[in-house]
């Protein structure tokens, strides 16, 4: 598949920017899929952090080194798909479900670049996206939100459930500063480009663009 071709490509890009001795937030996802062995086959000493179980199984089965992140404070690099990215490089992250680990190793990383294929690049960003809801008070959660569907399928990494917000998305930094603020919502995701250090667009001739926000 030519989708598969690009995603190879950016993700075997962003395999060559760690360096032995740092600390490295992997992603979740299908691109980040083909990091993970790139990246192994480089045998770096490097530490990684997991966004999800199954990209710490991942890892590990390839011999990588995964920690817990709760023994550091600050990442030197994460790297992670994106399921949309705007002219702005805005995100939308969250279709596997791990939205809020993923942000929360992306904001503690001192550079976070993006792999995506040339697909997800979009004019404007479009709904669902992504939320993980508390279940205490659920109902009121969702009447709160509006147009929102819970997502069949297990929950978060945290047990947090998984949903998809549908209506209109005027203003990413309106909304999310309005999903933010509703309470039951764990988060979101909607990723401000100010988290965003570098976008590798893999394109359909294997070769790799550098967007910056």
């Amino acid at each position: 598949m030519a989708e598969d071709d690009e995603k190879r490509a950016a993700a075997e890009h962003a395999a060559l920017l760690p360096g032995d001795g740092m600390t490295v937030g992997l992603g979740t996802g299908t691109t980040v899929a083909f990091l993970l062995p790139a990246l192994a086959r480089r045998r770096l000493d490097i530490v990684c952090v997991a966004t999800s179980p199954a990209t710490e199984q991942a890892a590990l089965a390839l011999g990588l080194e995964v920690r817990p992140f709760e023994s550091m404070a600050r990442l030197d690099l994460a790297i992670d798909g994106a399921d949309q990215v705007d002219t702005d490089c805005w995100l939308i992250k969250g279709g596997g479900g791990a939205h809020t680990r993923e942000k929360i190793v992306a904001a503690a990383a001192d550079r976070f670049v993006v792999i995506v294929s040339e697909g997800k690049l979009v004019e404007e960003l479009a709904p669902p996206v992504p939320l993980e809801l508390l279940g205490f008070g659920l109902e009121a959660t969702l009447a709160t939100l509006g147009e929102v569907r819970l997502r069949p399928g297990p929950p978060s990494p945290d047990g947090g459930l998984i949903a998809d917000y549908l209506g209109p998305i005027a203003s990413p930094a309106e909304l999310a500063a309005e999903l933010s603020a509703t309470p039951g919502v764990v988060d979101h995701g909607l990723f401000p480009a100010e988290l965003v250090s570098e976008v590798l667009v893999g394109r359909p001739n294997g070769s790799v663009t550098r967007i910056l926000p």
